[in-house]
């Protein structure tokens, strides 16, 4: 399936993806596209959008995609709980968890990079899945 959100991916949408990869879609495919381009894009190309406005898996409330996801595709794992915490302390600049003021300045640093969001996203997903293993070890499941 495709998927597609806002260009020049950080800390929420390189989550997202991650997320989607991992538990929801191992053959997902990203697209990536200016902000007013991505609902009629997603029509277009039959892709699920996420982490835009108006999209069932946006931020809402104080709420992450990330967490649209978790609660969209029923993901109970205490582990991506935790993940969604520090997703949430990250995108929102929260001080706790402590971890997401890593993450932000992590995600930042490969924004920073300027490098394509294909490759971004290439380049952060054994961060995220480090990640998910250190919180395994904090949720002991």
């Amino acid at each position: 399936m495709k998927w597609i959100t806002r260009e020049q991916i950080r800390i929420d949408r390189v989550s997202s993806a991650w997320l989607i990869k991992k538990f929801v879609d191992p053959a997902a495919e990203f697209l990536f596209a200016p902000r007013m381009e991505v609902m009629p894009r997603a029509q277009a190309e039959n892709a699920i959008p996420f982490h835009v406005p108006d999209a069932e898996l946006g931020q809402r409330d104080g709420k992450t995609a990330f967490d649209a996801i978790l609660a969209k595709y029923n993901l109970t794992d205490p582990v991506l709980l935790l993940m969604a915490d520090m997703v949430r302390a990250a995108d929102r600049r929260l001080s706790e968890p402590a971890e997401g003021a890593g993450i932000a300045a992590m995600s930042h640093g490969f924004a920073a990079m300027g490098l394509p969001d294909d490759q971004v996203l290439a380049l952060q997903i054994p961060m995220w899945e480090a990640l998910y293993h250190f919180c395994r070890t904090k949720v002991k499941t």
